[in-house]
């Protein structure tokens, strides 16, 4: 073996408990109960957790165009820091965004050399471009993106409900997967227009509704096209009974929800903390909760961090308008301790953990040797301490802008190392980028 890591606490494919871990030329070759040997062995202390590496289909690196937001060399670094080794980079914030071949190359050659994990790419699906989406397919793409209304950005307009219906059917031939952004355009129109500092005035303008009808709608088509969909991002707990019901009716669907959904409340934004905008928005306490419920009966599968930083500017610290700033929450480097607080706080272990933010977004997007702890996997890991207590603070917060939800918030858990095929992740940037299939 190049690498022995020996561990008095791991969560591996078997379950929690005791192992070694035997790596070969940065792959997994066995997971036994003692005896190996190799050129290096690490001995993890005893309050210390040998998890697999987190994977993160849901991350905004919007480089490149607009890399004073973000940028692969610190979201990736910031990502390691918080235990992920893979992440998948949404389509659109950069420029330009990824809804051609022609972009997906500028986009590889943007992130070549300076990713420290690996890194993936989502395709984009916007009006106009359907003819592109095969030939983003046959690239690599690990499935495609849309939105139901407005995105945030002119360059990424959303499909109407004809053209998300012509592009299902198109992927479901291909085999892709299509992933949702789902809010109703017609019932957020509807609603009162978000004005000032205060938290409850925003809210009110993204209601539980806007999920409700665009998951109603999406449940539909992906009913009647046989497609393969995902939720993005689920907010309202509200929608957990028709998407358990489309489940058992057969319906080729996944959901995923967030850190800050099942960390944060409404109740305890202040006003002008426009740090807590993201659309969908946190909600209530009592909607959290149900959250949490979804993750324990397996209705939702995943949880992703929906890492959307922006300059602190973006988000208007200075008037504190929640109708003008920038909605989205930068969090790659926290999550693993956000959902690991109140998990354990719930009764949940880290096995459970693992499977939301390991095991379940690597077999959503096709990684095969990612997210799990086994002979023929990838030997990335996350060396965890359970029980180390810290108090978030932006200054050690590796992503590129200083601005984060979690800023003053006490969590538990400690990310020690981060190990990417059998090396440590250091200083140097040493990920790769994968296509669908690769890993």
């Amino acid at each position: 073996m190049d690498l022995v890591v020996r561990a008095r606490r791991a969560v591996t494919a078997a379950g929690e408990g005791p192992c070694e871990v035997g790596v070969r030329d940065g792959r997994i070759v066995e997971v036994a109960a003692g005896g190996l040997t190799g050129e290096r062995v690490v001995e993890l202390g005893d309050d210390e957790v040998l998890l697999p590496g987190l994977v993160d289909t849901h991350v905004h690196v919007n480089d490149p165009g607009r890399s004073e937001w973000e940028g692969f060399e610190t979201a990736t670094r910031a990502a390691a820091a918080g235990g992920i080794t893979t992440i998948v980079d949404m389509p659109l914030n950069s420029l330009p965004p990824t809804v051609d071949v022609a972009a997906l190359d500028i986009k590889r050659k943007t992130a070549s050399g300076r990713v420290h994990v690996d890194v993936g790419f989502w395709g984009g699906a916007i009006p106009g471009n359907a003819g592109e989406l095969r030939a983003l397919h046959v690239e690599g793409v690990f499935g495609f993106k849309c939105f139901l209304l407005h995105s945030g950005v002119d360059e990424f307009p959303p499909l109407s409900d004809d053209e998300l219906e012509a592009d299902l059917g198109l992927l479901r031939d291909l085999g892709a997967l299509m992933i949702v952004h789902a809010e109703d355009a017609e019932t957020i129109e509807q609603a009162p227009q978000p004005h000032g500092p205060g938290y409850g005035g925003f809210l009110g303008s993204r209601p539980r509704e806007a999920e409700n009808v665009a998951i109603s709608r999406v449940i539909e088509l992906a009913r009647r096209t046989g497609a393969r969909v995902h939720i993005l991002h689920l907010s309202s707990s509200d929608a957990l009974p028709m998407i358990a019901q489309a489940r058992r009716d057969g319906v080729r669907l996944t959901v995923e929800t967030c850190p800050h959904y099942l960390t944060f409340t409404a109740e305890e934004i202040a006003d002008g903390a426009t740090q807590f905008k993201c659309c969908p928005p946190i909600r209530e306490a009592d909607n959290r909760e149900r959250l949490w419920q979804g993750l324990a009966d397996g209705t939702i599968d995943l949880v992703v961090s929906d890492h959307s930083p922006c300059t602190p500017e973006l988000k208007r610290f200075d008037s504190g308008d929640f109708g003008e700033a920038w909605g989205g929450i930068a969090s790659l480097q926290v999550g693993l301790p956000a959902v690991w607080t109140g998990a354990r706080q719930r009764g949940f272990g880290l096995a459970d953990v693992v499977r939301w933010m390991a095991e379940r977004p690597a077999e959503q997007a096709g990684l095969a040797r990612k997210g799990r702890i086994a002979a023929g996997a990838d030997a990335d890991f996350c060396v965890f301490a359970p029980d180390e207590e810290f108090v978030v603070d932006v200054a050690n917060l590796r992503h590129r802008n200083p601005v984060s939800a979690y800023h003053g918030r006490s969590l538990t858990g400690v990310v020690r190392s981060t190990w990417l095929r059998g090396r440590e992740v250091t200083g140097e940037p040493q990920g790769r980028l994968l296509v669908r299939g690769s890993a």
